[in-house]
């Protein structure tokens, strides 16, 4: 393991609570895996606001499109034996479709280009106005034309995977869901993943929530509901380090795997990029990739109603991260990049010199907070409050014990200006002076903000009467 890994997963906790904390999210959790091994698993909030239930790692999410991974594996284990070809015209596995769609191939369907409907003429199972399909409901949507031609663009189907689901079927003689949990989840030694509800009686498990912004309340959401004939497109349910335990299994340079080293390459290449977005982000068979600082990852997300949670794998640092939230505006997709500049930010920099390892925690004044993170041979002032926490971050260099210098800063900053601390009588670090600003432990800050603001309103407003 890299000397770099410990101090990122020991600060990334750290961060993430804060972010959770400051997003008033109900609850998260994250998983960081390397290799075949969990080295990182923590959670954070309440699995119900309303009950007040805390989270733990154990609690099962909703992981939505993550499914797609395990569809696309079913179709590609299948593929290694034999039993199907990737090319093979959708209509030789199942019928009722119409003719135009019988056509498209199962690498279209997987790389989301056989261009046809994303969910169907009423979404409304996605907003919980009625149940999701079933099999006859899905074929009687495929029994239309595709919405745009084949093989023409990326374009998102859900009802495409869970037509995928029909084949697994068809091939295999066996329930989706069945051969799903013996072929892939089970041989994955998977063993906190089902393939939709009902998971196993007194499992914990984490409702989701509606935003704020409607009631100004979040309203708990039971997801307790099977998803049906659209389960190989969004039904799994699970945890974050076992999705991140399958996810690292599908990295063409896993030691372990389900599938082989060339299913892994096929299903994690560049198929086809995502038209019409800022960032550059691309498909392959059933997984999305892109580059953050270089670092090319793949991996998936998932959105079910009160969930939103995403995973990705950077193959050459062999580490996979999962980050799972229980609301519809959960911010997984945010956290787990700022995640990963975390990781980028300390395999840059490296572990931190033994003389300035003690450099470090959180300090704050009444703007907010800073963090001493020491990285290399500087401490940087990490900015908690930011998805990415080293963006253009002021660095100190520590000059004795107790003190330094900003020896980099931005121009509006405090650049060349002296850092130093303050002890009490039993040594312990009780003030960080950053230039001129003193920052002091949270509680402190809290209890000066309360005294210098809300005892003089209570005085007025005693006043007042």
């Amino acid at each position: 393991m890299d000397k770099w890994l410990p101090p990122a997963l020991a600060y990334i906790p750290s961060w993430l609570e804060f972010q959770v904390r400051m997003a008033e999210q109900p609850g998260c959790i994250i998983a960081v895996v390397h290799r075949d091994q969990v080295l990182l698993e923590q959670a954070f909030g309440h699995a119900d606001l309303a009950t007040n239930e805390k989270l733990t790692p154990r609690h099962r999410f909703r992981v939505a499109s993550h499914s797609k991974s395990f569809t696309a594996a079913g179709i590609m284990k299948l593929y290694e034996q034999a039993r199907l070809r990737l090319d093979d015209p959708v209509g030789q596995h199942v019928g009722r479709l119409h003719p135009r769609i019988a056509e498209t191939t199962l690498r279209q369907l997987l790389s989301h280009s056989a261009g046809l409907t994303r969910d169907g003429a009423d979404a409304g199972y996605f907003s919980g106005r009625r149940p999701f399909l079933d099999a006859q409901e899905l074929l009687a949507d495929l029994e239309k034309p595709p919405a745009i031609e084949p093989n023409t663009r990326f374009k998102y189907s859900n009802h495409g995977f869970s037509l995928l689901g029909l084949v697994i079927e068809a091939v295999t003689g066996d329930p989706f869901k069945t051969c799903i949990k013996r072929e892939i989840i089970d041989a994955a030694g998977l063993k906190e993943t089902t393939p939709d509800i009902p998971i196993p009686a007194g499992t914990p498990f984490a409702h989701g929530h509606s935003s704020k912004l409607l009631l100004g309340r979040r309203v708990s959401i039971p997801g307790d509901y099977s998803i049906n004939a659209l389960a190989p497109a969004g039904g799994v349910v699970s945890t974050a380090s076992d999705l991140a335990r399958y996810f690292a299994q599908l990295a063409p340079n896993a030691k372990k795997s389900i599938l082989s080293v060339a299913s892994r390459r096929e299903m994690t290449r560049r198929h086809w990029r995502n038209p019409h977005s800022n960032l550059e982000g691309y498909y392959g068979l059933g997984t999305i990739s892109g580059t953050l600082h270089g670092w090319d990852w793949f991996g998936h997300s998932g959105g079910l109603e009160g969930y939103i949670s995403r995973t990705c794998v950077v193959p050459d640092r062999e580490l996979t991260i999962s980050v799972l939230t229980n609301a519809v505006d959960g911010w997984a997709g945010y956290w787990l990049d700022g995640v990963l500049h975390i990781l980028h930010g300390f395999a840059t920099r490296g572990a931190p010199a033994r003389n300035i390892s003690d450099w470090s925690g959180r300090w704050w004044s009444s703007w907010g907070a800073a963090d001493l993170v020491p990285m290399g041979k500087i401490v940087v002032v990490a900015n908690p409050h930011a998805g990415n926490p080293f963006l253009d971050v002021s660095e100190v260099t520590v000059a004795g014990k107790d003190k330094g210098r900003i020896s980099l800063a931005g121009g509006y900053g405090s650049h060349g200006e002296p850092v130093r601390r303050t002890r009490d009588e039993t040594g312990a670090v009780t003030e960080l002076w950053l230039a001129g600003s003193k920052l002091l432990p949270e509680a402190q800050v809290a209890a000066e903000m309360q005294a210098r603001h809300d005892a003089p309103r209570a005085r007025q407003r005693r006043a007042a009467r």
